[in-house]
């Protein structure tokens, strides 16, 4: 259990600047396995006043799990502006208020951005509670480059939105890790295969649950080995190589890229000439013709 001492220190360590007021917890939780919880987790969990859920059926299921009896309140998408007035009331009322979202570590595609940047206005102290993240956990066993990566979570749901979204990104050299629902996975696979290529990737499937999966290879082999399944169920963790660092670049490619910056009215014919140079790692002349072609 952790000492009074311990938490009274943590809190006047992050209380620079703050008004007097109580704490709120950003609370990492398993994404599957409920043991995958710190014992700080489990400590603060414990000692809060009230715990702010995204969903409150799951929370009450791992605070039952782990033998934790505590008030729970909803804090989702669609009430977090209404409910962050009343935590922060408790706050400034000396509440300990741990948030937790469905999984994994808050806010990373899940609420709360609202609330930690009320708090932040109101010199309320916030202290992480780090724990398990999917997007960490995908990485550290994908075989893919650890040094530089970017988290991209889920892209929209509209075709013309995502693959504008997926162009621009296609000239990124770090790890793209994306976030994705059964439903839209083979979109997503086919719309990175047509927009950036045959990349290396890694998926990863219910992760830390019964039916856990990881799949390496090519993104047509990722794609063809879901595509013959019955049923697609789960939440998926993709991450796609970045943009190698050699001087080739399609000419499909090539073309969005130049069509997609051409939308930038800031922009000019000689700046998308060389943002493409620079992206690609290419020399301009590559490009100039190409550009002048198509945006003639």
């Amino acid at each position: 259990m952790i000492s009074d001492n311990k938490i009274k220190y943590s809190e006047i360590n992050n209380k620079n600047n703050k008004i007097d007021s109580g704490v709120l917890y950003i609370v990492a939780t398993p994404i599957g396995n409920m043991d995958d919880i710190t014992l700080r987790a489990i400590q603060i969990l414990e000692s809060v006043d009230l715990i702010a859920a995204e969903d409150t059926r799951k929370a009450k299921r791992l605070l039952k799990y782990h033998k934790i009896d505590k008030p729970i309140i909803s804090c989702f998408e669609h009430n977090e502006k209404e409910r962050s007035i009343e935590i922060i009331d408790k706050l400034k009322q000396h509440y300990k208020i741990a948030f937790v979202s469905d999984a994994g570590t808050p806010l990373i595609s899940d609420p709360g951005f609202y609330l930690i940047s009320k708090c932040i206005k109101e010199k309320i102290s916030i202290i992480p509670i780090p724990g398990v993240c999917a997007a960490i956990a995908a990485l550290s066993v994908s075989g893919l480059p650890t040094d530089s990566f970017l988290f991209i979570g889920f892209v929209s749901r509209k075709k013309n939105k995502r693959e504008q979204r997926l162009i621009k990104l296609a000239a990124y050299h770090s790890t793209l890790i994306f976030y994705e629902s059964p439903k839209r996975i083979i979109a997503l696979l086919e719309d990175l295969i047509k927009l950036m290529g045959d990349r290396n990737c890694f998926m990863a499937r219910e992760m830390t649950k019964n039916y856990e999966e990881f799949l390496y290879g090519k993104l047509s082999e990722i794609l063809e080995k879901l595509s013959i399944r019955k049923s697609i169920k789960g939440e998926f963790t993709l991450l796609v190589e970045g943009y190698p660092n050699k001087k080739h670049i399609s000419n499909n490619m090539l073309e969005k890229q130049i069509i997609e910056l051409n939308k930038n009215p800031e922009l000019s014919h000689s700046d998308i000439v060389k943002k493409i140079s620079q992206d690609f790692e290419i020399p301009k002349k590559q490009i100039y013709q190409k550009a002048l072609d198509i945006l003639k």
